[in-house]
């Protein structure tokens, strides 16, 4: 197809947003040369952008963008959609979501709870470690259907009556935490661990996993073994295991800072 039959095809406004679009002298496009292709790939695109307004009314083409209200989805476009209620730091909630959604999706676009981080999204790094019936679990790796009926505590709910809890104040004492990002994971994940040590609960470090001690005295070793699964990238592992036996022993830990 010849130059004056591709120039034929275009009307009066065409040919005007083409001239507009070129760079450099017409006389320079050669047809070996770079402004021709510069000019073929122009080509290109214009006709594709024509080609489309044929199908797309002048209305659509050129009305501003819809913007939906933060937090808001429409129901139609939510695809395999459940109900799923239960508790969150106490409060009752019902949401409707995709039946793929997480927890921790749930929780921060939901619910607006962003106290919750997401990490790695893969369940390596436990800074989305929630409570959940006691047990502390990984939201990214929970669905928010598998919560019906629970009750579910974020980093938000451990403080009571504008009090913090133990463990928070303990993590504010020994400085168990640099950027931030991790700890509400650190401290949610802290927490259980109490629980977990109260009841008994075998860790790897667990000698004989046949006998079962009414308690679990918490060793700097125990509190490294059962808090592996949360990642400080600040490195504050020490002043978290201080934190976490300080709570532990109700015993008030000296503070083992060390500067460089």
């Amino acid at each position: 197809m010849t130059d004056q039959k591709q120039a034929a095809d275009f009307n009066e406004d065409e040919k005007k947003i083409i001239e507009d679009m070129i760079t450099g002298d017409p006389e320079d496009m050669t047809i070996f040369g770079v402004s021709r292709r510069q000019f073929l790939k122009q080509l290109a695109v214009i006709t594709g952008g024509f080609a489309a307004a044929q199908y797309i009314g002048p209305d659509e083409l050129f009305a501003a963008p819809s913007v939906l209200a933060p937090g808001t989805i429409p129901i139609n476009s939510i695809e395999n959609g459940v109900n799923a209620s239960f508790n969150v730091n106490g409060a009752p909630v019902a949401l409707e979501v995709d039946s793929r959604m997480t927890l921790l999706d749930s929780l921060r676009e939901k619910l607006q709870l962003t106290g919750t981080k997401k990490g790695c999204d893969h369940g390596q790094c436990g800074a989305c470690t929630v409570i959940i019936d006691g047990n502390r679990v990984l939201s990214c790796l929970t669905l928010t259907a598998c919560c019906q009926g629970k009750n579910v505590t974020t980093i938000e709910g451990l403080a009571k009556n504008n009090q913090l809890h133990p463990m928070q104040t303990a993590f504010i004492k020994h400085d168990g935490f640099q950027c931030g990002y991790c700890t509400p994971g650190q401290i949610c994940s802290a927490v259980a661990l109490m629980d977990e040590a109260k009841k008994g609960e075998a860790s790897y470090l667990t000698e004989n996993i046949r006998e079962k001690p009414v308690s679990v005295q918490l060793s700097d070793d125990e509190i490294r073994e059962r808090m592996s699964g949360n990642i400080c990238r600040c490195g504050a592992y020490p002043n978290i295991i201080a934190a976490i036996k300080e709570v532990h022993s109700g015993k008030e830990a000296a503070q083992n800072w060390q500067f460089a």
